[in-house]
């Protein structure tokens, strides 16, 4: 299977504004922000969306919700942020590898969309 655009910027293929990794993630700023801090926190392992995942995937998964407090911390908004995961084209996912948009900045309403 061909590497999607998110493995190849973890892979350091394709450049990207990387704001974090480690050895399980890596986050960089989106292309097309929608708030002054719009961050992809994104799975070294290409997972296509959240309903592919299985249970072995548990501990990344706590691994990227306890890592997505730590980015917008680093970045100056503290407990303000908004994490969004789009499952699926009719979602509005676009890039088919598993990834949290990390949202903080401007007044985020309820309901989105």
């Amino acid at each position: 299977m061909a590497k999607t655009l998110f493995e190849k910027i973890c892979d350091r293929e394709i450049p990207a504004d990387i704001v974090y990794e480690d050895a399980l993630c890596v986050a960089f700023k989106d292309i097309h922000p929608q708030a002054p801090l719009h961050v992809q926190l994104v799975p070294r392992k290409p997972i296509p969306r959240l309903c592919d995942a299985t249970v072995e995937d548990q501990a990344l998964f706590g691994h990227l919700l306890l890592t997505a407090p730590k980015i917008a911390e680093a970045a100056g908004y503290g407990e303000a942020f908004r994490l969004v995961v789009n499952n699926g084209a009719g979602a509005g996912q676009s890039v088919f590898h598993l990834h949290l948009h990390i949202l903080a900045g401007r007044p985020l309403k309820w309901p989105p969309g």
